[in-house]
């Protein structure tokens, strides 16, 4: 038996928002609710009941008459609250209306340096309707498109709130990504008007992108403005509307109520087999989606600080642009989390009385690694739970966490950028044992099946979704027949969500996912495009075919490869490994820039020409050779089988197909 590493307090539980929620979900569903297990079972048997719950336990405010909550039942195109309209900014900003809240701090940035700046509510709802009003000033309008190249401050929360509440369409980017990285994203939407920093710190050097905006701005002809926010307080750029200038007049913001299903935000796939994918998300199923997930699992709210690391080119940023929804305060963080030490999310969290932290797992490595104790050295008693997001979490984290931070919550979460939410994590009410995920998120019928398409308990398979969520994808961009989205997630079982992970169901109802089963590089929780690192490496004159691989070993960590096939008569210096991996930072992002770079004969490929990165990977994790590709599927089996060299630990994922 493994024991837990943290038990619900019967006291505090019965003062959290999930335990009134659930009295009020037993009475909808004449029945006894009194375990977390019975509402998830009620929850994904009568998802109706269950969203119908939710919109009312959270006062959504719009038009129209609400019939039901899901009147079609199907994926891909289910169809949820038909003939209703609201607006996701409306929500986000009612506390800005409430005496009791208008003043108190809404939003804290923090810059790497220190500097720190905080807005009220109020304040933020004058910024908000200022700058929507500049928008429609230069013909803005419901289904137009801002975009953002930008890091993680209030301005970026600013002019997405903003967007949101006219109805237009917001997307954006971190900095790190070059101006032709970002534009491989934005292009694709046609934006009307770009918000772009003049630049942002990393490990304490300013990097000025005033040049990669002016490259971004080139590629988008459909604009009609460029506004600089000054992130670093540079020289203005020319042709561009200061940031003070398109935030100059306070106002009170006039929401567009749109339909439930009308597009919300843009958010871009890996990119991992060419152009990233557009993953378009709509008003009504993000704004549903993240009340549930923020205010019964995670039990944010008003005087409950809410801080998740993370850059706007992950969903986390999203994730924490909704804690205003439920009316918690965020702290956004534009820096490293390392710098000028490794305990610098810790210090914010202490200093900013923070409830709920998001890390990946990685940070948790680094902590015990570095001899971090904070729970010793800090001040850490407002702390309630610790999110963590991105990759497996190693048993080994559970321990330290408890023992180094204390009797927190560890919420190990999976889900992903495709339904901007998670599909699993914890909430008030689960238990957390060491290496598991507490239980199935409500609302979310996930389960594991292997390659029968036969749900499993105790062993891996693949990672199901069988009924529908709110905030699955309208579509992909530039996908009018839908077919590139239903090739993502339903090709392999037809009406059913597959996303592509290897999961584990217990028999006590946990989960553990233990890595990608598909290629997607997935880098401390930010998906990376394997495309746009090729993309630099084929430019290499001495690199003649290469392989990027991004593999989860068991001991938590994340090993990110390329293998390059050199030109004739060309070594494999160091000055060389170090001259490809600057082209990759430069050319895509540091993110993207690999840990290793190694020299091999050859590239294994399918017989129609594709790089076999899925097959590469799971041999470096230790698969055997016979289980991961077809002898007669492969153009060169030889150059396939080298990569056994490459194991760096005996395999955890098991073998389900």
């Amino acid at each position: 038996m493994v024991e837990p590493t943290w038990t619900p307090d019967p006291t505090a539980v019965a003062g959290t928002a999930i335990a009134q929620f659930s009295h009020g979900a037993a009475a909808r569903a004449g029945r006894e609710l009194g375990t977390y297990r019975d509402l998830w079972t009620w929850s994904v048997e009568d998802l109706d009941g269950f969203w119908a719950a939710v919109w009312d336990f959270f006062d959504i405010q719009a038009d129209g008459t609400r019939t039901s909550a899901l009147a079609e039942d199907t994926m891909p195109g289910a169809q949820w609250f038909p003939g209703v309209r609201l607006n996701y900014a409306e929500h986000a900003l009612r506390h800005a209306n409430d005496p009791a809240h208008a003043d108190t701090i809404a939003v804290t940035s923090i810059s790497e340096d220190g500097s720190t700046s905080r807005t009220t509510w109020r304040e933020l709802n004058a910024q908000v309707g200022a700058l929507s009003a500049w928008l429609r000033s230069v013909g803005v309008g419901p289904g137009d498109r801002v975009v953002g190249y930008l890091p993680n401050t209030t301005p970026t929360l600013v002019a997405f709130l903003a967007t949101a509440s006219i109805g237009a369409t917001w997307s954006a980017c971190a900095q790190d990504y070059s101006g032709a990285g970002a534009a491989a994203r934005f292009a694709q939407l046609e934006p009307t008007v770009l918000v772009a920093a003049d630049g942002y710190m990393w490990n304490g050097r300013p990097h000025d992108r005033r040049k990669e905006v002016a490259a971004l701005r080139s590629a988008l002809p459909a604009l009609r403005a460029v506004v600089e926010v000054p992130n670093l307080d540079l020289p203005p750029s020319p042709d561009t509307v200061p940031w003070a200038h398109a935030t100059s007049v306070p106002a009170e913001p006039t929401f567009e109520r749109m339909a439930f299903d009308a597009p919300l935000w843009v958010l871009f796939s890996s990119g991992t087999t060419g152009l990233p994918k557009g993953i378009v998300h709509g008003h009504g199923g993000v704004l549903l989606e993240h009340l549930k997930t923020l205010g019964l699992h995670m039990d944010a709210g008003p005087a409950r600080p809410f801080f998740w690391y993370t850059t706007t080119n992950w969903m986390m940023w999203n994730l924490v642009a909704s804690a205003l929804l439920v009316g918690a305060p965020v702290v956004l963080y534009d820096g490293s989390p390392a710098h000028p030490g490794p305990d610098r999310l810790w210090r914010i969290a202490a200093q900013e009385k923070v409830a709920i932290l998001g890390v990946s797992p990685g940070y948790l490595l680094g902590s015990a690694q570095a001899d971090l104790w904070p729970g010793r050295d800090l001040d850490l008693s407002h702390l309630r739970t610790i999110g963590v997001t991105g990759a497996p979490v190693t048993e080994s984290s559970y321990h330290w966490v408890a023992e180094h931070v204390g009797p927190v919550q560890l919420a190990s979460t999976t889900g992903g950028t495709d339904v901007v939410a998670g599909f699993a994590g914890s909430a008030p009410t689960t238990p957390v044992w060491p290496g598991e995920i507490s239980a199935p998120n409500l609302g979310v019928a996930v389960e594991a099946w292997n390659s029968d398409g036969r749900p499993v308990v105790g062993e891996v398979g693949e990672l199901v979704i069988t009924r529908p969520m709110p905030s699955m994808p309208l579509r992909f961009w530039n996908d009018p027949d839908g077919v590139r989205y239903r090739d993502a997630y339903f090709s392999t079982y037809p009406g059913v969500w597959r996303h592509g992970d290897w999961m584990l169901v217990t028999p006590r109802g946990s989960l553990v996912v233990s890595g990608r089963s598909d290629s997607t590089l997935n880098r401390h929780g930010v998906r990376l495009g394997s495309a746009d690192i090729y993309a630099v490496v084929d430019q290499i004159a001495d690199v003649r075919k290469s392989l990027v691989i991004g593999a989860e070993i068991g001991d938590g960590s994340y090993w990110l490869v390329l293998f390059v096939v050199l030109a004739d008569g060309i070594e494999l210096t160091d000055d060389l490994a170090a001259d490809i991996k600057d082209a990759i930072r430069v050319g895509a992002s540091p993110r993207h820039v690999p840990d290793d770079v190694i020299a091999v004969p050859a590239i294994p490929h399918t017989r129609t020409g594709k790089k076999l990165e899925v097959p590469v990977k799971r041999l470096i994790q230790g698969h055997p050779l016979e289980n991961v590709a077809s002898k007669d599927a492969v153009d060169d089996f030889d150059s396939l089988a080298r990569f056994q060299d490459f194991r760096r630990f005996p395999a955890t994922t098991g073998d389900s197909r």
